[in-house]
């Protein structure tokens, strides 16, 4: 059995879309069982994350996570480091490809018209 310290530690935002991609992952692969959780249902949660992740990566992005000495952020990222431990690839994950073709593909396709929306206003108020 492994130490507590020595498991991998999520660090995860409450409402956040990597955070379920990241925990779809750990459920369907069967492995949520060999991380430890952190989540952050508040802001002071999550400041106290920001504070400790900060000492430890130049940007603080969530989901991050802790493997041994080693603090990684990314969703993806964290999802490789599983597979590399051992976990399933991806694909071999119907759920978590379906939320990734499904729901996850279209809050991108939402953000990146948020974002283009975003910057034609930036260039109409400099014009």
């Amino acid at each position: 059995m492994h130490k507590s310290s020595d498991r991998p530690l999520l660090f995860v935002q409450h409402r956040c879309p990597f955070a379920l991609k990241v925990r779809l992952y750990l459920l369907e692969s069967g492995v949520f069982n060999s991380v430890d959780l952190r989540e952050a249902t508040s802001p002071d949660e999550e400041q106290s994350m920001r504070d400790e992740v900060s000492q430890h990566l130049e940007e603080i992005e969530f989901p991050a996570a802790r493997f041994g000495q080693e603090y990684v952020s990314g969703s993806d990222v964290i999802i490789e480091r599983l597979v590399q431990k051992g976990g399933p690839a991806p694909a071999q994950l119907p759920t978590l490809q379906a939320y990734l073709d499904g729901p996850f593909a279209q809050l991108h396709e939402f953000v990146g018209r948020i974002t283009a929306m975003e910057e034609v206003g930036r260039k109409a108020v400099t014009s």
